[in-house]
């Protein structure tokens, strides 16, 4: 189906008369609510200044030689109401996304993980299997280890502790006490 000039015309009259792009679809035949919907955003016709469709089989206004019978006709109360003020919700966390290539965000430093848990990871990634990302099962530890756009890029995959998705060591790392993170940052 191709949008000819006859069928764009039909569809904009129809959309300024207030018809939902599902009942200007119908009435086109061979298109689709989305691509009608499309079509008008294309068009720019996306702004319409009634909220109310009109009715499908309107009649046609008669001339009228009086001057008020042309106009039509305004509503007694304003359609449009300004919505009450509400509080607003709480922005839901969003975890940063690195795209595959860039670098990655600042990681927690040396000296915000304690020397004895370091140490620990150091021994263990020196025994660590070298997974690949298709490697990894539920009972393999999802460390990852290395720069993930660099060739030099693996996981742990040692045994992981149970409920959690690291290895012992690892988890020594990611999961620390509230109290001994609070009181190094002081």
């Amino acid at each position: 189906m191709s949008w000819t000039d006859e069928r764009v015309e039909r569809l904009t009259k129809m959309w300024n008369e207030g018809q939902s792009a599902s009942q200007i679809a119908k009435d086109l035949g061979g298109v689709t609510r989305n691509a009608v919907i499309g079509k008008v955003h294309r068009l720019g016709l996306s702004n319409r200044t009634t909220g109310e469709p009109e009715p499908v089989a309107a009649e046609p206004e008669p001339v009228a030689a009086e001057p008020a019978a042309a106009e039509p006709s305004a509503p007694e109360e304003p359609v449009a109401t300004v919505p009450e003020p509400v509080e607003a919700a709480p922005a839901p966390r969003r975890q940063m996304i690195v795209p595959a290539g860039q670098p990655l965000p600042p990681q927690p430093s040396a000296n915000e993980i304690s020397p004895e848990a370091l140490e620990t990871v150091r021994e263990v990634e020196k025994n660590a299997k070298r997974l690949s990302l298709m490697e990894l099962t539920e009972r393999t530890c999802k460390w990852p280890i290395g720069d993930p756009a660099g060739e030099n890029f693996w996981f742990c995959g040692l045994g992981v502790q149970s409920g959690k998705p690291y290895c012992e060591a690892h988890v020594g790392v990611a999961f620390q006490p509230m109290s001994s993170r609070r009181d190094r940052r002081r």
